[in-house]
């Protein structure tokens, strides 16, 4: 078997990835929603893996290799080496989880991040805590939720003196605050994740996604004042979201300081960009995404590693769509047992359901999901329903 064309077509702003075989195994993957900005690179490797088998999907083979060596962003890479292990398991007849060494769970724990857009909601504790009980009544009965709040979320401009720092309200996501936070603005925000705790109880855990924009002695005075709260962990308050930096050595000043987890991971590519922070236990969670970090056998590898150091793991995941949703579920089996949740994609459209095949309805049941055995990742594309969806330009995807 070979391939012979790799297509990416966006739908709903998504970049979706086909390769092509010439015994007509299609592998299917996806890159994160905000992205399709990469479809162009992502058909830059048309000719690079052409000939290739669909077994040669680590890092080691051609296909992969060549494809890492003309772009710079990993969401392409990581989506042609998802593809692929989706062609290595139909032609194999079995789940990729099986190709990646075998599951060790039937069940893989997700959590749930919720913006208060979604809610309806803004930054006030009484919002918080609205945030929580709409939390608690969503029907997949999620044991985990995540907060975006401070420098993650509209607060840095809605809270008036929030910071010392100049608010951003011409960029495209709400993150690159960064400064000096006030003393009002930061017991109100310490008010807020209290309240959204206590609100949830004990029983259903809390992360907090912080940052980036924190300078250090705001983001460990933040963890030390949530220690009381038992929370799961804080994300990115040094680097993160866009960050094309990681800062290992200004983590681990914070993280050895304070018993509150600290998190990072999502926007970093390639394992030997997980080295120092996890070697110098610079932080307690690393939440690499497989859409990013170079794909579903580079995230295993970074979770042994971190299993390794003693370092956690809780997979980044909220807008890689369904098919990043299939693969999450497929590496998420096979990782050891320092995974605590994977993030779930939930922001995307509901007529994704209705152009797939594989998930009878949303497939979370008391925060957890069953394995499937289906071939594969174990979800495929129905191009008939699909086509309605394309975007302009992308008319012969399926052809």
């Amino acid at each position: 078997m070979k391939i012979t064309d790799i297509k990416c077509a966006i739908i709903a702003n998504s970049p979706v990835i086909r390769i092509i075989t010439d015994e007509g195994i299609t592998g299917w993957s996806q890159i994160e929603t905000p992205k399709p900005y990469l479809q162009p690179i992502v058909l830059q490797a048309q000719g690079l893996a052409g000939g290739a088998g669909p077994g040669q999907c680590r890092a080691g083979g051609k296909a992969y290799s060549r494809a890492r060596w003309v772009q710079a962003l990993g969401a392409a890479v990581s989506a042609i080496e998802t593809a692929l292990w989706d062609i290595a398991g139909k032609a194999a007849n079995l789940p990729v989880y099986r190709l990646l060494g075998g599951k060790v769970r039937d069940q893989v724990r997700t959590y749930r991040t919720l913006y208060q857009g979604e809610v309806g909601v803004g930054h006030t504790p009484d919002d918080y805590v609205r945030w929580a009980e709409y939390g608690k009544a969503l029907p997949e009965g999620f044991t985990m939720f995540k907060l975006p709040t401070s420098f993650h979320s509209s607060m840095v401009a809605d809270v008036p003196g929030f910071h010392y720092g100049a608010v951003q309200t011409n960029a495209p996501f709400p993150y690159p605050h960064k400064g000096l936070m006030s003393q009002e603005g930061f017991e109100h925000l310490v008010a807020c994740v209290t309240a959204a705790k206590d609100a949830l109880g004990k029983g259903i855990g809390m992360a907090v996604d912080a940052g980036p924009g924190y300078l250090a002695h705001d983001a460990l005075r933040f963890a030390k004042a949530l220690e009381p709260l038992h929370l799961l962990w804080v994300e990115d308050m040094i680097t993160g979201d866009y960050s094309p930096f990681v800062n290992p050595d200004v983590f681990r000043e914070v993280t050895r300081a304070t018993t509150t987890p600290i998190h990072t991971g999502e926007q970093i590519y390639l394992r030997q960009n997980f080295k120092a922070l996890i070697e110098s236990h610079a932080v307690n969670v690393v939440g690499p995404d497989p859409c990013d970090c170079g794909g579903l056998a580079e995230l295993k590898w970074i979770a042994e590693y971190a299993d390794l150091h003693g370092i956690a793991m809780a997979p980044h995941g909220t807008a890689n769509g369904i098919l990043g949703l299939a693969a999450l579920i497929q590496v998420c089996a096979t990782l050891p047992d320092n995974l605590i949740a994977f993030e779930y994609p939930a922001r995307f459209e509901p007529f994704w359901y209705d152009i797939t095949e594989g998930f009878d309805g949303v497939p979370v049941k008391n925060g957890m999901i069953d394995v499937p055995d289906r071939p594969g990742l174990g979800v495929n594309l129905i191009p008939k329903e699909a086509k309605k969806y394309l975007s302009e330009g992308d008319a012969d995807f399926f052809d």
